[in-house]
């Protein structure tokens, strides 16, 4: 893929020329690609919302399929859409300037599900679980008004090792975020086309491309997440085994019922003898 400006989509122009960040972003868009092609996201002429927090994670999903879009390769209407859930220091103007400045078609909508949470969590607690659902109702509900088929979202595959892992030690079931979801509404598709990606890749893609970052931790409840601990553990484990991030997530792709307990999976009761 060529770099020049009549032969990249603006959510690259101006990016690094450096051998290093082209092998990057040709990777993260490589694998984004396996992803759509391996779990079936491409439904021809759908529309997609692709969700955006502001984050590292969200801005190359949207560039990744920005960039596919353009070259023909993803044959859908994307159209981006941020949630402004009335974080303390939400700062509005981020995103919509920026989405402006790019040509992308978007959607920015306000709903104040922050002061819901703050009304509902006691203070000892964290506010995510009911920020997420209240995020998702909404941003299922945006879809439908739009005509998507599908919301996008930019997990990648340290978000799913991580999810597995968290129901692994405390939610007592083999279970992860899958890269292809059918919503119980049976109406939308939940997407996760960078799957494959590493997390240090999408940090490394935005900051290079240094993109206008929001954090995440606007509300001042991400201290002590049993995330965050599964997340140390993780990257403890990386430090000392290089690779073993990659290798987890290949046994999330090659699981054997029958080498494990769940008889919902496998008929173990009318296992016979063949001789």
């Amino acid at each position: 893929m060529k770099d020049t400006p009549t032969e990249i989509h603006a959510l690259f122009e101006g990016a690094p020329t450096t051998t290093e960040f082209r092998k990057l972003r040709k990777r993260i868009i490589r694998q984004a690609q396996e992803a759509i092609a391996e779990y079936g996201m491409i439904e021809r002429g759908a529309r997609w919302l692709v969700c955006l927090s502001g984050g590292k994670d969200s801005y190359t999903l949207l560039a990744v399929l920005a960039e596919l879009q353009w070259r023909g390769l993803l044959p859908v209407d994307i159209l981006a859409c941020n949630l402004d859930q009335g974080q303390p220091n939400f700062p509005a103007t981020v995103l919509p300037e920026f989405l402006k400045s790019m040509g992308v078609a978007h959607r920015i909508e306000y709903q104040d599900t922050y002061s819901i949470v703050k009304s509902k969590v006691p203070s000892t607690k964290t506010y995510c679980a009911m920020c997420s659902r209240l995020r998702r109702g909404n941003l299922y509900r945006i879809a439908r008004e739009e005509g998507c088929s599908a919301i996008v979202l930019g997990h990648h595959r340290d978000d799913i090792l991580e999810t597995f892992m968290m129901n692994l030690f405390h939610g007592g079931r083999l279970a992860t975020m899958p890269p292809k979801l059918l919503n119980e509404a049976g109406d939308l598709f939940v997407y996760r086309p960078l799957a494959f990606v590493a997390e240090a890749d999408c940090e490394k893609f935005a900051q290079a491309m240094n993109y206008p970052i929001i954090p995440c931790d606007l509300c001042g409840s991400q201290d002590g997440l049993q995330r965050q601990q599964v997340k140390a553990m993780l990257d403890g484990w990386e430090k000392n085994s290089p690779g073993r991030r990659q290798v987890m997530f290949r046994a999330l792709m090659n699981a054997r019922p029958s080498h494990l307990l769940d008889t919902g999976l496998f008929d173990f009761a009318g296992l016979a003898k063949t001789s």
